[in-house]
């Protein structure tokens, strides 16, 4: 069989090359050009990684033109219909749904290792009592590694299966003393008799005092969101949790790395820029005049919750958990029942305004999550945090099947220089 291939010509020099198409099994094929800068001396140029694949991936598909999302070849809406968020860990982790002895096994082995080291615990006191919650989150997962030394070895498969059991495990935990501390409560211990998201909640919201009343939908609510932020291919965060992995760091380091990242307000950040929004408009009489400063290109009003960077069609996670966010909203009532109805008003003008469909602008799963975590009560400066636990096995994934890679070199981008030529050293005393 014949392998398909590209020309490429170096109109300089005549010069050209054949560079291999290869194709995945969804989306569409990619040109190796490896070779470019050996046979050609010429690099690539494509600011933000807009049209390069950056590796080969098995994990998650996305087609944004036809609004898909996959896990391990899985529909993100079956998934969040039948699954749950550890289930679709284990598919991430490991690429296939587990037997029902597989996952008792996963979910005890992940109660296992909830409890964090008593020593950790004391690590939250060296931070500001108005510290924000993405700057503590950096801190304790980086500083991780140096309490679980047992499974530093990251050439032995079992210490990289403890360390990303560990950190599924542990996030919770982690974010909820995060939230606790901050507000001056005490930490509230994990419980290992109940579900994943259950536990997430009572060490969130429980306090010792008075026994914890569980909302199966809020809790359900939470679930889904944890699914849909689960992974999402080679975004900012995963970039840099891979690209940090490739110097071969301990993935604790390299979740750190993905974290800070995933705390920018143009990734993790848009859930609380949209409730940010929201209360800037306080009222549906005011949707018309900023929809008006948003379309007018001399305005540099933004609407957040709206478009997505790959998806051309509407979001799949928003359509999903679009029904999660008004069921919930329903059943709860609003605390902030303006900020509610600015929202659905904002929503119902989208989805029937002639500007908003022609280019697209469907609200996005951000704009729903942010008010799902709202309604839970969440305060603003912890929804990246609550991004970041949902994210972690997606980050451990990528980064297990990248160190298993046979090929894996350190990433080492390239770039167009700009700057000086070369020019020599004048003394200061000789330069005017």
């Amino acid at each position: 069989m014949t392998q398909e291939t590209v020309t490429i010509t170096d109109n300089r020099t005549g010069k050209s090359i054949e560079c291999p198409i290869k194709t995945g099994t969804e989306g569409p094929a990619v040109i190796d050009c490896h070779t470019l800068y050996q046979e050609l001396g010429l690099f690539t140029l494509d600011p933000a990684f807009v049209t390069t694949a950056s590796c080969e991936s098995k994990i998650t598909f996305i087609d944004g033109d036809k609004g898909i999302l996959l896990y391990r070849g899985y529909p993100i809406e079956q998934l969040a219909k039948q699954s749950s968020y550890p289930e679709v860990c284990y598919l991430l982790l490991y690429g296939e749904l587990p037997t029902a002895k597989q996952m008792e096994a996963f979910t005890q082995n992940i109660c296992q290792h909830t409890l964090l080291h008593e020593g950790l615990v004391h690590f939250y006191k060296g931070f500001r009592h108005d510290a924000h919650p993405m700057a503590m989150l950096v801190g304790v997962v980086g500083a991780l590694s140096g309490y679980y030394p047992d499974a530093m070895d990251i050439s032995q498969p079992e210490h990289c299966n403890t360390s990303a059991i560990r950190l599924i495990a542990k996030m919770p935990t982690i974010a909820a003393n995060i939230h606790k501390y901050l507000v001056g409560q005490a930490y509230v211990y994990p419980r290992n008799d109940i579900s994943y998201v259950g536990n997430f909640m009572q060490m969130m919201f429980s306090v010792p005092s008075e026994p914890y009343q569980f909302n199966e939908t809020a809790n359900k609510a939470l679930e889904v969101m944890l699914i849909l932020h689960a992974d999402h291919e080679q975004n900012a965060s995963t970039s840099t949790v891979r690209l940090a992995g490739s110097s071969q760091a301990h993935p604790f380091s390299c979740v750190a790395g993905g974290i800070a990242t995933l705390w920018g307000p143009a990734h993790g950040g848009a859930n609380e820029a949209v409730i940010r929004m929201l209360q800037e408009i306080k009222t549906p009489k005011n949707i018309p005049e900023y929809i008006r400063r948003f379309k007018d290109k001399e305005d540099a009003t933004r609407l957040m919750g709206f478009g997505h960077r790959v998806y051309k069609n509407y979001d799949p996670r928003a359509k999903i958990i679009r029904g999660i966010c008004h069921d919930l909203l329903q059943e709860m009532g609003a605390t902030d029942q303006a900020l509610f109805e600015v929202a659905m008003e904002l929503e119902r003008i989208a989805l029937s305004d002639d500007y908003f469909i022609e280019r697209k602008l469907y609200p996005n799963v951000d704009f729903y999550s942010g008010l799902i975590l709202k309604a839970l009560d969440i305060p603003l400066n912890m929804f990246t945090v609550i991004f970041a636990v949902a994210r972690s096995v997606g980050w451990v994934a990528q980064w297990t099947e990248m160190i298993q890679d046979t090929h894996l070199k350190i990433g080492r981008p390239r770039q167009l220089y700009t700057g000086y030529q070369r020019r020599d050293y004048v003394p200061v005393s000789k330069r005017k």
